[in-house]
């Protein structure tokens, strides 16, 4: 019984192995497969010139299809050639160190999103500047004695603070108010400048109060009194002594005659 049992056995143990392989070579194949079209699409992708996420690229602006408008980028939005307003992503104008004055290419695709390209980079100036920031929270830079206004997302980008050296990029004219974060030179570099600074105006608010006291204390001058000249007090000088003089003759008389 033993004996007939293993023979019914071997068989069946022979099938069951050759399903096991069957379905692992199955499995070999779709994973072939799978990498295969994932290849084919990754090539299908690139020969169409989009990105894998399937978005065009920014070269292909210029061809597609919206409402398109030009404009000028004043630091914080783009003043459209039409007289609007649009604004800018704050983000994308701080990674992208526009300045003001830089032409920009504004596209309204169909489905309303704003795409905006630079088109024509003013001129620029590049600068050392300290971070600085008002009593409102609003952030500057300071360079060569000349504040600019940077945008928040610039500061929140880089991790600048007050008191930070920072490189930065600016329009050539003069004029101008914004100004660009490049990139924190150092961090903290004018901490101790901050303080000296600070010491030094209340000394000065010390002074200036000392000599407000001073003036106080010193009698109003009358615009009808001249001033002696150094002669006529050397007179006043001798008419005091002389005077003396006579009243201790005038004293001593006195005693004698009591």
């Amino acid at each position: 019984m033993l004996q007939n049992n293993t023979t019914q056995t071997d068989p069946e143990l022979h099938n069951a192995e050759d399903q096991l392989m069957k379905i692992q070579a199955l499995r070999d194949m779709v994973l072939s497969a799978e990498k295969t079209i994932q290849g084919a699409k990754a090539m299908l992708l690139q020969l169409e010139g989009k990105k894998k996420s399937g978005r065009p690229r920014k070269v292909d602006l210029d061809t597609m299809n919206g409402t398109v408008i030009e404009g000028a980028f004043d630091g914080q939005i783009m003043l459209g050639t039409d007289g609007k307003q649009y604004p800018v992503p704050a983000n994308y104008a701080s990674k992208s160190k526009l300045v003001e004055g830089d032409m920009l290419k504004l596209t309204i695709t169909d489905n309303g999103a704003f795409l905006y390209k630079q088109i024509g980079p003013i001129d620029r100036r590049h600068a050392i500047a300290v971070v600085t920031q008002d009593e409102n929270g609003n952030y500057y830079v300071l360079t060569n004695g000349k504040p600019y206004r940077v945008l928040l997302a610039s500061i929140t980008y880089f991790k600048a603070a007050p008191g930070d050296e920072v490189a930065i990029v600016t329009p050539q004219d003069p004029e101008a108010t914004w100004a660009a974060i490049e990139n924190v030179i150092q961090k903290g570099a004018r901490e101790d400048w901050q303080v000296a600074l600070s010491k030094a105006t209340e000394e000065n608010e010390s002074i200036n109060h000392w000599k407000k006291d001073l003036k106080d204390a010193t009698p109003p001058a009358d615009a009808s009194i001249i001033e002696p000249s150094d002669s006529a007090l050397e007179d006043d000088t001798n008419m005091l002594d002389a005077w003396v003089r006579d009243m201790k003759e005038i004293e001593k008389e006195i005693k004698q005659t009591s």
